[in-house]
């Protein structure tokens, strides 16, 4: 492993040697040789999904279509029409002394991604690195391995064709021991960051060695305030809770103000035709228990709040205020995304203020939380922490910088 971790870093060090028009054209060749090669791709991916037991919350993660396939080579596309992250002059000053002083944007060098059975992650995570200059080094879990291992030859397939070094991307086995190794490889490795479950962020946060950024893990909750619109909170709830209910902005808590508990049944009439299991508090609970299916309607315990579902399931949660619905956030949140649905001004921009998330929404869902829907392309991960980058983390925010200095025989003074 040491070996090859060296490897991809010397690749690495190649890329500044690639113009950018030359990486845009890698990528919008692995775009299209990702959707000629989508039959290829989905038989890699049938594998996977034979092994898989289809009531697994990520088998829906790990199953890729044409669409799908078509989605994933547009937002590589999107990363080839973004500026390039490299060379920016952040700041720029003369000292009194005469040192002319430059912060300029950098690569970071090796980005090591330990996922799980999400195999659109290595598109995405391909296209950001190379565009952003670091080779990045991959661990996916063993449920995509034989969907990695194709994607992976289609992307070194076209390094070859432009004479790039293809070592500046490596798939590892999908062993533990793998895992472990990358996270150790200090000096070799200059950051990690880890997409999927709480267990696995927390078991990557615990056991590096290397420099983590946390992403993925995302306990969301929307809150319909005293001065909600109806029509407008139905279709909120309905899209964030059932677009795709196994990724990382899908709503786990619905917190509903007490004075609109006669609203329940229409405001969560539309989450019925996607059978979505309710675990309601008792006020919430005799609200609902004559309009909602009886079936898909169960009493919430301690367990309920604070859970990323991963499934057609809903903790509801009745407050007496804001302020209550931005305790129960503070307590039971994840720092992911969460939203508020009101027309008070006030209490929006209290929300907005006091809720501490990378991403906090008035009147819109929380699955807007993704890299090209902020137009940024695509996205290597949803930071969920405060250092260096928060939220959707794309090109710029997979960059570093350094100091450059200009002088002119300048000594400091004793």
């Amino acid at each position: 492993m040491t070996t090859l971790f060296r490897s991809v870093k010397d690749a690495g060090m190649e890329l500044s040697l690639l113009d950018t028009q030359t990486i845009n054209s890698i990528l919008l060749t692995v775009a299209d040789e990702a959707v000629a090669r989508t039959e290829t791709i989905l038989k890699a991916n049938e594998e996977d999904l034979n092994r898989m037991d289809p009531g697994n919350p990520m088998y829906d993660r790990l199953k890729l279509t044409a669409e799908r396939i078509a989605g994933i080579a547009a937002d590589m596309r999107g990363v080839a029409s973004q500026p390039s992250p490299l060379g920016k002059v952040q700041k720029h000053s003369v000292l009194p002394n005469g040192l002319e002083l430059k912060r300029i944007s950098v690569p970071f060098g090796v980005i090591g991604i330990v996922y799980e059975a999400r195999p659109n992650v290595t598109f995405d995570v391909f296209s950001l690195c190379l565009k952003a200059g670091s080779a990045c080094i991959l661990k996916g879990g063993r449920d995509a391995d034989c969907s990695n291992r194709a994607i992976v030859e289609i992307i070194k397939d076209v390094l070859r064709r432009f004479r790039v070094n293809d070592r500046v991307i490596e798939l590892l086995p999908s062993t533990h021991e793998a895992t472990e190794e990358l996270l150790h490889a200090h000096g070799l490795v200059d950051l990690v960051i880890p997409r999927g479950s709480r267990r696995l962020i927390d078991f990557v946060r615990r056991e590096a060695s290397v420099p983590v950024i946390e992403t993925g893990a995302g306990v969301c909750h929307a809150y319909f305030d005293k001065e909600g619109d109806l029509e407008k909170g139905a279709r909120i709830i309905n899209n964030a809770k059932t677009r795709r209910v196994s990724v990382c902005n899908a709503l786990d808590c619905a917190i509903i103000h007490a004075d609109r508990l006669a609203d329940l049944p229409t405001l969560f009439e539309p989450l019925q035709a996607s059978n979505v299991l309710l675990y309601a508090d008792e006020p919430a609970m005799a609200a609902l228990r004559d309009s909602y299916p009886t079936a898909l309607l169960r009493p919430a315990t301690a367990e309920s709040y604070g859970t990323e579902f991963q499934s057609y399931t809903l903790a509801v949660k009745t407050v007496a205020s804001a302020d209550e619905a931005i305790r129960h956030i503070r307590c039971y949140g994840s720092g992911h995304s969460e939203c508020i649905i009101t027309e008070n001004r006030a209490i929006a921009d209290r929300f907005l203020a006091q809720v501490d998330a990378a991403c906090v929404y008035h009147n819109a869902p929380t699955s807007f939380t993704d890299g090209a829907q902020f137009g940024l392309g695509a996205e290597i991960g949803i930071s969920t922490q405060k250092l260096h980058a928060r939220g959707p983390m794309a090109l710029e925010e997979i960059t570093t910088y350094k100091w450059m200095i200009e002088g002119n025989g300048q000594v400091r003074p004793k």
